[in-house]
């Protein structure tokens, strides 16, 4: 998904379960979407959008209830993940819809959240003071993020969690076996982004870093330049550049990557 200047987004991928169906959205400042973590070509994603006035869009898949976010107001950060989605509202309370199973929309106590990340099966939220606080399945560390501390943004992938602190590093936790924890060494980060099995970061110079996984291309992105916002999905990445123009690597399988005419991207924030 991209959000236009204008306030209109656009959408490539299957299709399917119409998580692609936004072309009617307008006035929309953010989106968010969700992904499949189910075996390939089940089709069961969904997208979300933000508008101006705090209310909030979804299509897509709704199975288990995750698009179910007609009523909610006065929100300010929408995220999605598997079956879920999450709203923060304007008093720093979480909202949240979707599969309970996993206890990832287990979220309703907390307080002072600034912003959210949506795993497969966790979620993460921010506090003001920069802490962290996560919910949901833990079986590889990935919820294990309650010691962190000046944390400027946070991200999650399928089974690990990424924050980034005030000065420009890069803390993970969770599973560590395809490297996308291995960002320990990174410096002068000012964005991140998660995917299935690997992460990738922004840097100030406008160059991006990616650890992990990269049987798909997905951490072929040392030669872009220019570039101010990343975004990672289960095996492919996408970098928006400062002239709002967008480039991708990785898995174009569903067409995931066909970003080519895609301009004045507006970069999230």
């Amino acid at each position: 998904m991209g959000l236009c200047a204008d306030g209109t987004v656009v959408a490539v991928g299957t299709g399917t379960s119409g998580e692609c169906r936004v072309g009617d959205w307008v006035d929309v400042v953010a989106v968010a979407a969700g992904n499949v973590h189910t075996a390939p070509n089940t089709g069961r994603s969904h997208s979300v959008g933000l508008r101006a006035d705090g209310t909030v869009l979804a299509t897509g898949w709704n199975g288990d209830g995750q698009c179910d976010v007609a009523s909610w107001r006065d929100v300010t950060l929408v995220a999605a993940g598997w079956r879920r989605t999450l709203g923060l509202v304007r008093d720093g309370t979480v909202l949240a819809a979707g599969r309970p199973g996993e206890g990832a929309c287990d979220v309703g106590r907390w307080r002072e959240v600034v912003q959210l990340a949506c795993g497969d099966w966790h979620s993460v939220g921010l506090r003001a003071d920069g802490s962290t606080v996560a919910v949901g399945n833990d079986r590889r560390g990935q919820c294990a993020v309650d010691a962190w501390r000046d944390i400027a943004a946070v991200a999650a992938g399928y089974l690990h969690t990424v924050g980034l602190t005030r000065d420009g590093r890069v803390v993970a936790a969770g599973d560590r076996s395809a490297g996308a924890c291995d960002v320990g060494t990174w410096r002068d980060v000012v964005a991140v982004a998660a995917g299935s099995h690997h992460t990738v970061g922004v840097t100030a110079a406008g160059r991006v870093r990616a650890a992990g996984g990269n049987e798909h291309g997905q951490c072929d992105v040392a030669s872009w330049r220019g570039i101010v916002a990343v975004a990672a999905g289960s095996a492919h990445t996408l970098g928006l550049r400062g002239d709002g123009t967008v480039v991708a690597a990785g898995s174009n399988e569903h067409g995931q990557c066909q970003i080519t005419g895609w301009n004045a991207i507006r970069p999230p924030g």
